[in-house]
């Protein structure tokens, strides 16, 4: 077990230090695309930015079901830029907090250069006649009252392509994951380490009963917009999303290696028969599961099923921590997602229900 978990490890490290903000997920399309052709696969990238393969199953009228993991990640937006001071002006890029990151480096992807920048609160040392006083006694930062120092020149700027709409995320300088025992640390564990589930399973299913599509999924953190238009584009009769499920206190949902099936989330509730086929997939194989309704939350299956794209959806998730702030997480857990996708993936039984 410890080899998997070092594996997983690995690979979930080397996504994470791939930037992909919402939108802007060009650095790891580049990554997905490479290794899933070294898998001898042919991958595909659709106009809404989705990275796919499809694997073919052995029964051509069985019909396709859809795996998703979503490959961007949350951050900050540019919505301006003071020329005379080299300050950039931020807002929140999907479900982002200044406070998450704290001051430190952050990264500004321009069109021709990435540029480092301090993600800036202001001083601690000042009085009542500050706005930064608030900050410290009263109420938390939020992205009106952060900014980024760049010291560049309006010219260093615009040579790198900085502008309004330049998507920020933090630095590779302070980005790399931290091991704790079985566990893993990290910034975007959502949803890099989903996507490690889907690249694991592009090696381990051959020859499954009906036709496989494994989706790295674009622009989920603000809309799942690259979802909808697989789904609305591809018929599909079922569609599993993998996702990252938040421990709080107000869930009944544990810490460790055991994945979470949800059956409802802020955008409504799942397929029960699907949920069961992949409860039975998992005593199958002896791999336990928790079961839970969250709120605050929506997956690629869910916001796809409001919007009537797909008659059946499914979220697996792994249990973490400090979710969209720095991640932790049982790499136990996403090691049993894969084992129960890829029964799920291979039982022809289901194919009769």
């Amino acid at each position: 077990m410890k080899e998997r978990f070092d594996g997983l490890f690995e690979q979930i490290e080397t996504l994470v230090m791939h930037h992909s903000p919402s939108g802007m997920e060009g650095e790891i399309d580049r990554y997905l695309l490479n290794i899933l052709t070294d898998l001898e696969l042919e991958p595909w990238q659709d106009r809404a930015g989705n990275i796919l393969v499809k694997i073919a199953g052995t029964n051509p009228d069985a019909g396709a079901i859809a795996i998703t993991a979503h490959k961007d990640e949350i951050g900050a937006i540019v919505k301006e830029i003071q020329p005379q001071t080299g300050r950039v002006l931020i807002r929140a890029l999907g479900g982002a907090y200044p406070w998450i990151y704290g001051e430190g480096v952050m990264d500004i992807i321009g069109d021709y250069q990435t540029i480092p920048a301090i993600l800036s609160f202001g001083s601690r040392h000042v009085s009542h006649e500050s706005p930064q006083k608030k900050l410290q006694t009263e109420t938390p930062v939020q992205w009106q009252q952060a900014w980024l120092e760049t010291k560049c020149s309006q010219k260093e700027l615009d040579l790198a392509g900085v502008r309004a709409g330049s998507r920020v995320v933090v630095g590779k300088h302070r980005k790399a994951p931290f091991r704790l025992k079985d566990f893993i640390g990290s910034y975007t564990l959502d949803n890099k380490a989903s996507i490690v589930i889907l690249i694991e399973l592009a090696k381990r299913l051959k020859n499954p009963p009906q036709d496989v599509y494994l989706v790295a999924s674009a622009k989920e953190e603000v809309g799942a917009l690259g979802a909808l238009y697989f789904s609305q584009n591809t018929k599909v009769d079922a569609l599993v999303a993998l996702e990252i499920c938040p421990l709080a206190r107000e869930y009944a949902i544990a810490s460790g290696d055991r994945p979470v099936l949800l059956h409802q989330d802020g955008y409504g509730i799942y397929d029960d028969g699907l949920n069961q086929e992949i409860i039975e997939a998992a005593a199958s194989i002896r791999r336990p599961l928790q079961q839970a309704i969250i709120q605050g939350f929506g997956s690629d299956a869910s916001i796809a099923m409001k919007f009537g794209h797909i008659s059946r959806g499914a979220c697996l998730s792994f249990p973490t921590e400090n979710t969209h702030g720095y991640e932790i997480t049982h790499l136990g857990a996403i090691a049993h997602c894969i084992d129960i996708l890829e029964a799920y993936c291979n039982d022809a039984d289901k194919l009769t229900t």
